[in-house]
């Protein structure tokens, strides 16, 4: 029977993000498998949840950006003995700069596996470049392994592991086409998406990069074109982001469709958005690492139009070719739109991309260097 292994997950805060999300379902992972989690961060709003998976967390400020953060190295490392840690799992550039340097000062035979997720697309640099160091280089796409082999060509690729990320189907279960249940509830609550028409979701935070001006473009395209299509954006309306969300309130305005867009702060119920909604857009102006949001609207049963590139790319080419369109091209972007929304394309018959898959696919990562060093 192999032993329960301690496995220390280091990450800036628990507040709320695709980093915090991955770590609680590893720890969730890990506890359900018998093991030890704990996670080393500055906390946050997500820690009780930690704590109702049984895992532990350790506060220590290793995210902050200053040189006073380099205080926390001997704090961690005696942590990580007393502890007696089998894997260091580092999910952020500078919280794994302090791990690397907490495992430096301990001798070799009593030093814990060092292992780093991969989770944007950062600038290259030699700070970045510490999310190369793992023993395990867990990247959360091939559009990331492509990206770390290519600006980071001294990385031995043995180590690199491509792990997606993945979702609960149970979470996302499949909605009937054109759900007229799931748009009367949603009409009902935001008057403006009412009607007839097509409804198309964007749902990202309030910042150029997520592509809200595209949608807007694509929006008036449509309706020109005889469709009484409405749009919702989730996420995008934040109070620290008050003037940029002026900044779309005014660009709606002057395209003629301020009355058919819903800006509004994320929802809590993602599900039912896409259950409503006619069609998906993810229109990300800068590549993203992944493209989570083409997998949840897919798995419910809606089509998905996005910019093919970064990881987004990646998935609509391997799940839903249709979707993927050629960065930036509006025009093409609204004769892609008119195509899907008139002849929806089948989902994919089944969803590889799974939670299960991506917490089994990292614990056995962990089980790989443990169970090596024990035959070594």
């Amino acid at each position: 029977m192999t032993r329960p292994l301690t496995v220390v997950q280091l990450l800036p805060a628990l507040e709320t993000g695709g980093v915090e999300r991955s770590a609680l379902e590893i720890a969730a992972a890990l506890v359900g498998a018998g093991h030890r989690a704990v996670v080393v961060s500055a906390g946050g709003r997500l820690v009780p949840q930690l704590h109702e998976l049984g895992a532990e967390h350790v506060e220590l400020d290793i995210g902050r950006k200053s040189l006073l953060t380099l205080r926390r190295v001997p704090m961690l490392r005696r942590l990580l003995r007393d502890s007696a840690a089998d894997i260091v799992h580092a999910r952020s550039r500078l919280p794994a700069w302090i791990g690397w340097r907490a495992l430096q000062g301990m001798p070799s035979g009593h030093r814990p596996h060092f292992v780093t997720t991969v989770h944007g697309l950062n600038s290259p640099s030699r700070y970045s470049a510490i999310m190369t160091r793992g023993e395990r280089v867990i990247c959360v796409s091939n559009t990331v392994r492509d990206y770390v082999r290519r600006h980071y060509p001294a990385t031995d690729p043995r180590r690199l592991r491509v792990i997606a990320r993945g979702i609960d189907p149970a979470a996302f279960p499949r909605a009937a086409p054109r759900d007229p249940g799931a748009r009367e509830q949603l009409a009902a609550q935001i008057p403006q998406l009412g009607g007839d028409g097509p409804l198309l979701l964007l749902a990202g935070r309030g910042t150029r990069l997520k592509g809200h001006a595209d949608a807007l473009a694509l929006l008036q395209a449509l309706r020109e074109g005889g469709l009484d299509a409405r749009l919702w954006m989730p996420g995008a309306r934040d109070p620290d982001r008050a003037a940029y969300v002026a900044e779309l309130e005014r660009e709606a305005l002057r395209r003629g469709v301020s009355g058919m867009v819903a800006i509004t702060a994320p929802t809590a119920e993602i599900a039912q958005a896409y259950a409503a909604s006619d069609l998906v857009l993810q229109l990300s102006r800068k590549p993203e690492a992944f493209g989570r949001t083409v997998i949840e609207a897919l798995s419910v049963g809606r089509p998905v139009l996005g910019w093919d590139h970064g990881g987004v790319g990646e998935l609509l080419r391997e799940l839903q070719p249709q979707g993927a369109l050629a960065a930036f091209d509006a025009t093409a972007l609204a004769d892609r739109a008119r195509h899907l929304l008139a002849q929806p394309p089948a989902p994919p018959a089944t969803m590889p991309y799974t939670l299960q898959a991506m917490q089994q696919a990292t614990l056995a990562v962990y089980r790989e260097l443990v169970d090596a060093h024990s035959q070594s």
